[in-house]
């Protein structure tokens, strides 16, 4: 298959070609109009297919409910807002849960279709039971439990080796022992839900940790005596940040803050997304155990805390982007690359997902002038997207 566009987003920039698409990999770059297409866009935008690495569901299905149904429901869904590849999130819950979760990603793993199912599901990312019940959040504290390296494995070897990131409070990973195994095992260590200093936080990086967790939320702020986890976002340099992009969880001013500090290479969008995505405000859910309810701020809130209850939000992927460039006036280049390459090169899949490239996978996203989804192809193959 060949599409083509006079906006085609390659090496950082946008440019005329036409996209060569062979056995679910990009084969060419060509000019365009030098060969002809099955599909011209016009000068739409093509640009990679958005990877989220930190969502717990949507369109009614959860991580933890250990559904297959739900899961390849969810993953058909998704590329309706142009995300091609993601890591099914775990809450925080008790042990039984949380093995039949990850062993119900595993077994869809197993068998996904890629390409004819939908976005790919990438592996998990683990969020919790290892934080710090001062910051839980949403997160159930009758669950919340000390770090295990013995544990954990237990989860892992249930998951079949698919946890590809784990969040945790590293003030409370006694001698760094979760992170050193995580980091010695491939496991992405991201430090959030967390009371943790900002020199505790140097020392999970010298130990491992290459991440925070939804930056601004449910960790120490940023004072100009007493750094926090939000201070170690913006000076270390080569710890990779979350960011949720609804402009709920953090204004527009704070995201250009953040882009600002973080820049066009480390920062990474998430949605944090609930099962209640693609619901209507009032509509009403349970969340780790606890009722949530859809605000009009499009988050979904705890109904039983009702001052500082945000539970998780509802975005959008392609959302999150317009929120970015046309409300946090943070420039394009870095604000994709918040969605593409960046989280696949903090996965270390950014061989093969995140740019327009020859021999890269042919996931890719035509967005219309409004950052709406005009079609997602997943390895090569076009998606439904109304």
């Amino acid at each position: 298959m060949i599409i083509q566009s006079t906006r085609v987003y390659v090496a950082g920039s946008f440019m005329k070609a036409a996209i060569r698409m062979d056995d679910n990999t990009i084969t060419e770059i060509l000019e365009y109009g030098s060969v002809p297409a099955d599909m011209d866009y016009g000068d739409l935008r093509i640009v990679p297919g958005f990877i989220d690495i930190h969502c717990h569901g949507a369109y009614g299905w959860d991580t933890n409910d250990a559904t297959p149904d739900g899961l390849k429901t969810w993953a058909k869904e998704i590329v309706k807002e142009g995300v091609t590849s993601f890591l099914a999130t775990t809450v925080t819950q008790m042990k039984p849960v949380l093995l039949k979760a990850v062993e119900n990603v595993a077994q869809v793993m197993e068998h996904q279709k890629i390409g004819t199912d939908g976005a790919e599901i990438l592996g998990i990312h683990f969020e919790g039971p290892y934080l710090n019940p001062k910051h839980k959040g949403a997160q159930p504290p009758e669950a919340i439990v000390p770090p295990s390296v013995a544990e954990f494995q237990e989860y892992q070897i249930a998951a079949k080796g698919t946890i590809r990131v784990i969040t945790l409070a590293p003030e409370l990973d006694e001698d760094f022992a979760l992170t050193r195994y995580c980091h010695d095992t491939g496991v992405r260590v991201s430090v959030g839900h967390t009371d943790a200093t900002y020199e505790q936080v140097m020392l999970a990086a010298a130990n491992g940790a290459v991440s925070i967790t939804h930056t601004y939320n449910a960790q120490t702020p940023l004072k100009h005596r007493e750094n926090g986890v939000v201070g170690a976002a913006f000076r270390l340099r080569n710890l990779y940040s979350e960011i949720i992009c609804d402009c709920a969880h953090s204004t527009p001013e704070a995201l250009n803050i953040f882009f600002t500090n973080k820049g066009r290479d480390k920062a990474i969008m998430i949605s944090d997304a609930l099962m209640c995505k693609g619901f209507k405000v009032g509509d009403k859910f349970i969340f780790g155990g606890h009722e949530v309810e859809i605000w009009p701020d499009g988050c979904a809130h705890l109904t039983d805390i009702p001052e500082h209850s945000i539970a998780g939000s509802t975005m959008h992927t392609n959302d999150g982007l317009r929120n970015l460039v046309e409300k946090a006036m943070v420039p394009f280049d870095a604000a994709l690359n918040s969605c593409t390459i960046n989280p696949a090169a903090m996965l270390g899949v950014d061989d093969h997902l995140g740019k327009i490239c020859a021999g890269y996978d042919a996931d890719l996203v035509v967005l219309n002038d409004d950052y709406s989804v005009r079609q997602t192809f997943c390895k090569g193959i076009p998606q439904i997207t109304e």
